[in-house]
């Protein structure tokens, strides 16, 4: 090893040298070669002006630098960046200390959680410590090295502080390991004292010539491979569960090629939503809780259950009430290992396209029985025309048939605007949603075949991740005449619509469809479903009576709907905004904004209360053991009788 003496060196300080490297790592994948990191995100303050702030200024030709509004949707977008990019690159975020560094938190958890590359260089308090305390330091009483930042350690997959410039010649490198690796990735900290950010240093010159960094595809190994083969050959029921890994190894085709040659449905988790992308008998569309009643219909009966790329979270296995075969086994294929053991599944540690591959070769010659085949066509053709008649826009809603839906003057059910949407999507168009009820609507309805792609973020259903994602998509996908469709409630919207100015600042043609039903009422249907009473949950107005608590009646947020123009906030920041009542209105809207420059914002009164047929799966959500209220026991009651259906597989 030469001495580090000997080297040829650059003076720079700890900023210059990130920001110096950061643009030379490229990733590679099947031979394509990309930028790891394109382009920077960030909001200015004390902690990071001058130090990111001036180098991401000199070098901003090698490192574009995009302002922003909040640090937690910046991160947002980038996460979106890298889930639309297949995890072969990623975006840098800058926040300052103290509050901004600490609003980065939430978006670390959503990128480890969802395992996409995120990478963060928040600024941090001061290293040397002869300053004092410094504006937003935490001073906690016995740990003195303890500082906001520390927050990070455990909802980051690699967390790194930096107290000296040299420190970066490891820490770098360790950093783009872990945003390039199919198993480890996920949130990337770099935390960077402000002070340390403007200390100089005599770097090696190599150490910022460019590097390519291989994201590998693990090979499956034979044994197992025939293992998985042997259990499928004796099944009479087996079902592919397809999730998210699907899409970051590019597997699509290989799924497609062995449900075919073997004759296995194929249903999907909320990542794996349109990991096919041909409608064939067997695939049948999402499953789990917000599933459609064909897929989960399917896996109740499933003696075999092959999960692929997909973490098998409550959502999917009805809190592990699903798989209600007495005789089911469960086989796996995925790039971590904890999760090939998952069910105490036959487990494939391995690359999902190339698992499936092998798999296919494995099966060579053998199908499923006709039986099971036509069990799996019936159970789709019997859905088609409920899913149909749900999402029909042209069909007057009649409030005779919900008499529980308020009268708030809206004419189109969500589910009738999904169906609008539906109508209106395109060949490499993108759908986007993460939460409330928009994400669960999609997974049960949404015909993400034809490349008609469905972007839906349900790892961490995080809130005001979904105008940002929209921004991130079209940075991954550029131009070329797609549209990138954020869809979101009212609740999501107001949380977090200040991106807008961001979307305007940068010209990104994105379009927000708000689907306005005066409330999170996703949620009032489980507090429905489980206390029995609405309480907090729509947006209405305090009846007369005392705030806080004392003497006199209490007051109740059970007065009219909150009197809100939607459509005026999204003006106010910049986007092209229209209100859209009627199905025509809403088809004009759509259209007539397909080519419009900018953000585009457009608000559609919802009747609330209206929701798609359920999918027949239970979820663990427990109401109250004790409770006065007569209701909450009858309902506890019925939770206690259903929790017997859980089941425990090891």
């Amino acid at each position: 090893m030469t001495p580090l003496s000997t080297h040829k060196t650059i003076r720079l300080t700890t900023a210059q040298a990130v920001v110096k490297y950061l643009a030379a790592q490229y990733s590679v994948a099947d031979g394509d070669r990309r930028r790891l990191i394109p382009a920077a995100l960030g909001i200015f303050g004390h902690g990071n002006v001058a130090g990111l702030g001036q180098a991401l200024d000199e070098l901003s030709d090698d490192l574009p630098f995009i302002q922003g509004r909040h640090e937690q949707y910046l991160a947002h977008i980038a996460t979106a960046y890298a889930k639309a990019s297949r995890r072969r690159a990623t975006l840098a975020v800058t926040a300052s200390i103290g509050p901004g560094a600490l609003n980065l938190v939430t978006a670390a958890g959503l990128a480890t959680i969802n395992r996409l590359p995120l990478l963060l260089v928040p600024g941090d308090t001061y290293a040397t410590r002869h300053q004092g305390p410094v504006l937003q330091q935490l001073e906690h009483a016995s740990e003195s090295d303890l500082t906001v930042n520390d927050t990070f350690r455990p909802v980051a997959k690699f967390f790194d502080r930096i107290t000296r410039p040299e420190q970066l010649l490891t820490a770098l490198p360790q950093a783009m390991r872990v945003l390039t690796s199919p198993t480890d990735t996920g949130a990337v900290v770099l935390s960077l004292p402000q002070d340390i950010q403007s200390h100089a240093f005599d770097f090696p010159v190599e150490f910022f010539e460019p590097r390519d960094w291989k994201i590998r595809r693990p090979l499956p190994d034979p044994a197992e491979v025939d293992e998985v083969a042997a259990q499928i050959r004796e099944a009479e029921r087996p079902v592919i569960i397809a999730g998210g890994g699907v899409h970051y190894s590019d597997a699509t085709a290989a799924l497609e090629e062995l449900a075919e040659q073997v004759g296995i449905p194929v249903v999907e988790s909320f990542g794996g939503k349109g990991a096919v992308s041909r409608d064939e008998w067997w695939q049948v569309g999402g499953v789990g809780l917000e599933g459609n009643f064909a897929s989960n219909k399917l896996v109740k009966q499933a003696d075999l259950v092959i999960s692929v790329g997909t973490r098998l979270t409550d959502f999917v296995t009805g809190s592990q009430s699903i798989f209600e075969n007495d005789t089911v086994r469960f086989a796996s294929l995925n790039v971590v290992d904890a999760d090939t053991r998952k069910q105490g599944a036959t487990g494939i540690l391995a690359d999902a396209r190339l698992g499936l591959d092998a798999l296919t070769a494995a099966l060579a010659g053998h199908t499923t029985s006709t039986a099971w085949q036509e069990t799996v066509r019936t159970a789709k053709a019997d859905w088609a025309p409920i899913r149909a008649a749900a999402l029909d826009p042209d069909t007057a809603f009649d409030p005779a048939e919900h008499p529980d839906a308020p009268v708030t003057g809206a004419v189109l059910t969500q589910p009738q605007l999904i169906g609008i949407l539906q109508e209106q999507a395109r060949d490499g168009d993108t759908i986007i949603a993460a939460a409330g009820g928009p994400p669960g609507d999609l997974q049960k309805v949404w015909d993400a075949t034809g490349n008609r792609h469905c972007h839906i973020e349900f790892g961490f259903s995080c809130m005001g991740y979904e105008i940002p994602a929209a921004m991130g998509v079209r940075l991954a996908e550029g131009n070329q005449g797609q549209r990138i469709v954020t869809f979101i409630g009212d609740g999501t919207y107001l949380m977090a619509p200040t991106e807008l100015v961001t979307a305007a600042q940068e010209g990104l043609d994105v379009t927000i469809v708000v689907s306005e039903n005066h409330g999170y009422q996703v949620i009032h249907r489980l507090q429905m479903n489980r206390n029995g009473r609405e309480f907090g949950n729509e947006f209405r107005y305090r009846t007369d009576g005392d705030l806080l608590a004392g003497s006199g009646d209490k007051a109740r947020l059970e007065g009219d709907y909150l009197k809100v123009d939607l459509r005026q906030i999204a003006e106010g920041l910049g986007a092209t905004a229209i209100r859209a009542t009627t199905t025509a209105d809403v088809r004009a809207a759509l259209a007539d904004t397909r080519k419009v420059s900018g953000p585009v914002v457009i608000v559609v009164p919802t009747v609330p209360h209206v929701d798609l047929p359920g999918g027949d799966v239970w979820w663990d959500v427990a109401p109250a053991e004790v409770s006065n209220q007569e209701w909450v026991q009858t309902l506890r009651a019925d939770y206690d009788n259903a929790v017997g259906r859980q089941r425990w597989f090891g």
